[in-house]
């Protein structure tokens, strides 16, 4: 809460998007002027899954938090398609993209916490040369794009990210993840 609501009022952001509400225990704490809230179950103020609101919505964002299903395929869609939907200096977050286990980060799910496979997407962004990506290292890992020239990009040569193991991520996750605190994160924006 404190991480999304200080990023909208240093960058006096106007609109806001949340990609899984789940309980609210995020979105109804956002205090923004326009915010938009999609969780096909509960929470936020679009009843709908992210695909059926991208295919309608017409609007643009500054922020958009991604908290979603988390399977590598469906996160990819959410992160190209908020890439989409975002203001040119704006900011796109993805919640969970540190696992801590390879159980936290299985596909199936197998225990209460846990990431699912969000770090493979977040990998694949890493390696482009127009977004600028980052992982705060709080909250079990807030990966952090913005559409500007990768200050940092990741050699990795990789076909299909998908199919990445849990241990090249233990063995590599500082330099795959480009991990920042948070104020190293409030300096760069």
């Amino acid at each position: 809460i404190e991480i999304v609501q200080k990023i909208i009022n240093i960058k006096n952001f106007q609109s806001y998007l949340e990609i899984g509400t789940f309980k609210d225990e995020l979105f109804a704490k956002i205090i923004c002027k326009k915010k938009i809230g999609v969780d096909p179950y509960s929470g936020g103020n679009m009843r709908m899954s992210s695909d059926d609101f991208f295919l309608q919505n017409n609007e643009k964002f500054d922020l958009v938090f991604i908290d979603g299903l988390h399977h590598y395929n469906q996160v990819i869609k959410d992160i190209n398609s908020s890439l989409k939907v975002l203001n040119s200096k704006g900011i796109i977050l993805i919640h969970d993209c540190l696992p801590k286990s390879l159980d936290a980060q299985a596909i199936p799910r197998t225990e209460a916490a846990w990431n699912g496979d969000i770090w493979k997407a977040f990998v694949s962004k890493r390696v482009l040369d127009d977004l600028d990506c980052y992982t705060c290292y709080a909250d079990e890992g807030i990966g952090v794009i913005i559409k500007r020239p990768n200050r940092n990009p990741l050699n990795l040569k990789i076909n299909n990210f998908k199919k990445m193991k849990y241990l090249d991520y233990y063995k590599n996750y500082k330099s795959y993840m480009n991990i920042i605190e948070f104020d190293g994160l409030i300096n760069i924006l």
